[in-house]
């Protein structure tokens, strides 16, 4: 019964078309698809009733802290995991910002070997960038699990940091993985740091490391990717100037992915909120959210992520600028977007490309990321009927906690299923927080990347 599964009476969100239907997984694999329905049940599978459910590919976050090693008090690959098919989530790429950080082979093993013991869904993982481990970057190229490298040009949570010219272009001419960077300029950062050195308002880190820090350092590595012919891949774009420049300068060699919070939060609720929206790059201005949602429906942004950094409420609550920067969202992004879907802001067919097709297709991730015939059953089923509260208790993240407490969101996922394996199931009319079905090392499995 394992990997074989029929659904029957779901609306199937396909690629080009959303319509009533039936679908069946053989083995883990997407075999038949019938829109209008018709497809009978054998002995050999399990079998969901989906009446008025929503079947969407499962979500894939290509950006995600599970904190493992290092820091377990906050996240660890299991917790972390969990969270993620709460939130519709079976696939994730892990950051490298660990203790200590993922900057070579041994590091990466590591970690691959503990997410086969702990996690539900499937998984790769960055390795970092030093200004000295071009040879580690250099042998981890085409090693299973491993999606890029990750480069900060910015300083931020952790202690990885690359911004000198000479090691960049080292890394870029030197390298074959994509490279994905987080960009802000560390001389500007530098620069402007004595000038808010007495600051204690939180409105002053969207000023601190305000738009022009993002803009210089996007342009610098789009120009760096285009001189080596290297893939780029700019994470949490957060500034209307940064997507704009893209709109015309980005080329075949960049993508950039936003936050879901970038695309819902603004000045307000930074006020409001205070340190549970703390976040580097910050939460900025209503402008620039607005011209983020422009430029990721004409496809200048190819997809929408978490950035889940999960720390303690204890630790948030010290206060700016004590407290640290980052915030937990991968068991909430997917509802969060299906509720700006419902609520007009886009089609619930944009939200799949932004979260599943196109993460695929940026990572190189085969056979993933759309309900096609012959593609992995990685999927979610998801209520668009009702819409439901959120709060703190309801989170499967070890922290305990989320920035969407007391909001009112749609699309929670119903069951989450890997390979055609229930992982995460809820009652519609039960806990928000659902049953955790899937057992840690059964289901889920490394990735490979194109």
């Amino acid at each position: 019964m394992q990997g074989h599964l029929l659904i029957q009476n779901a609306t199937l969100v396909l690629p080009d078309i959303v319509v009533d239907g039936d679908l069946r997984v053989s083995n883990g694999i997407i075999t038949s698809i019938a829109p209008g329905g018709g497809l009978e049940p054998n002995s050999e599978e399990n079998f969901i009733d989906a009446t008025g459910l929503h079947l969407l590919p499962g979500a894939i976050d290509p950006h995600v802290h599970f904190r493992e090693p290092g820091d377990v008090n906050k996240e660890d690959l299991e917790s972390g995991s969990r969270a993620a098919a709460a939130g519709g989530v079976t696939s994730f790429l892990d950051m490298p910002n660990n203790n200590p950080n993922t900057t070579n082979r041994i590091s990466l093993e590591r970690k691959i070997s503990i997410a086969s013991k702990k996690a539900v869904n499937h998984h790769g993982f960055f390795i970092g960038a030093t200004n000295d481990n071009i040879g580690d970057l250099q042998s981890v190229e085409g090693m299973d699990g491993v999606c890029g490298i990750k480069i900060f040009m910015g300083s931020t949570t952790g202690d990885l940091l690359v911004h000198e010219q000479k090691q960049l272009e080292n890394i870029f001419a030197n390298t074959n993985a994509i490279i994905a960077t987080h960009a802000e300029d560390e001389e500007r950062l530098q620069q402007r740091s004595k000038d808010f050195r007495n600051r204690k308002d939180i409105a002053s880190h969207a000023e601190y490391r305000d738009v022009e820090c993002a803009l210089l350092a996007t342009k610098r590595a789009s120009s760096l990717a285009k001189e080596y012919n290297h893939r780029l891949h700019i994470v949490h774009l957060t500034s209307g100037k940064e997507a704009d420049w893209l709109y015309n300068n980005k080329g075949n060699m960049i993508t950039t992915e936003v936050c879901a919070q970038h695309l819902t939060f603004d000045q307000d609720d930074v006020e409001k909120l205070g340190e549970r929206v703390l976040m580097n790059p910050p939460i900025r201005y209503t402008e620039d959210r607005e011209t983020l949602w422009k430029r990721l429906k004409d496809g200048t942004i190819d997809c929408v992520v978490t950035d889940h950094a999960p720390h303690t409420l204890k630790s948030k609550e010290e206060g700016f600028p004590n407290s640290p920067a980052g915030m937990p969202g991968v068991e909430t992004s997917l509802p969060l977007m299906l509720t700006h879907a419902m609520e007009g802001r886009c089609k619930i067919m944009d939200v799949t490309k932004w979260m599943s097709s196109g993460p695929a297709k940026v990572y190189g991730i085969q056979n993933k990321g759309s309900l096609i015939e012959g593609y992995d059953a990685d999927l979610t089923l998801v209520d668009l009927e009702n819409h439901r509260t959120i709060y703190d208790a309801d989170t499967w993240t070890r922290v305990g906690w989320t920035p969407y407490n007391g909001m009112e969101l749609t699309g929670w996922p119903i069951f989450t299923i890997v390979d055609g394996n229930v992982i995460h199931k809820r009652d519609i009319n039960g806990s928000l927080k659902g049953i955790a079905v899937g057992k840690p090392g059964d289901t889920g499995r490394v990735l490979k990347f194109d």
